[in-house]
């Protein structure tokens, strides 16, 4: 299924991140690579995508500098790919998305994958904390404050053309 959202009137951070990683074969492309893979043919076999979108996924991940593509042969030309520090930053946003489908799509079956802090031996849980005092924030310690005339995320983000693929 495709992605047809067009979030370009909005002013909104989250709908500006759907704009770049919310499409499934993105995030699983990223997920893959936080696990090792670097490489066209290897992402393919995993996953079982077709070729022409994981071109494209790849293309916009690079575009918008989640992924960053490495020469490893001339003849023939070809690229491993290998995240970023803005690539990297997305570690926080797929734990939690483990932790979600763990909970509340496997609950009690085993998903087959748990995420070990090596620390302390125990299963990850993780939890967000404000970066200024540490505290474990929940939805209701956090206040939204809009600002007025913020850009769209069409004037941040202009659509990348996929089809270019």
């Amino acid at each position: 299924m495709g992605r047809t959202a067009n979030y370009s009137r909005q002013s909104c951070t989250i709908a500006a991140t759907l704009e770049v990683i919310g499409d499934p074969w993105t995030l699983l492309v990223i997920r893959d690579a936080f696990n090792g893979v670097s490489r066209f043919e290897q992402w393919q076999e995993r996953l079982g995508v077709a070729r022409n979108v994981l071109a494209a996924r790849l293309k916009t991940l690079v575009q918008h500098g989640v992924l960053e593509p490495h020469l490893y042969s001339e003849r023939p030309p070809r690229n491993e790919y290998r995240l970023t520090a803005k690539g990297k930053d997305l570690y926080a946003v797929l734990v939690t998305l483990h932790a979600w489908g763990a909970r509340h799509v496997y609950g009690e079956t085993d998903s087959g994958l748990t995420m070990v802090h090596k620390e302390c031996g125990q299963d990850l849980s993780p939890r967000i904390a404000c970066g200024h005092c540490n505290a474990i924030v929940k939805p209701r310690d956090i206040q939204l404050v809009h600002a007025k005339d913020c850009p769209t995320v069409g004037e941040m983000l202009p659509r990348i053309d996929e089809k270019a693929a």
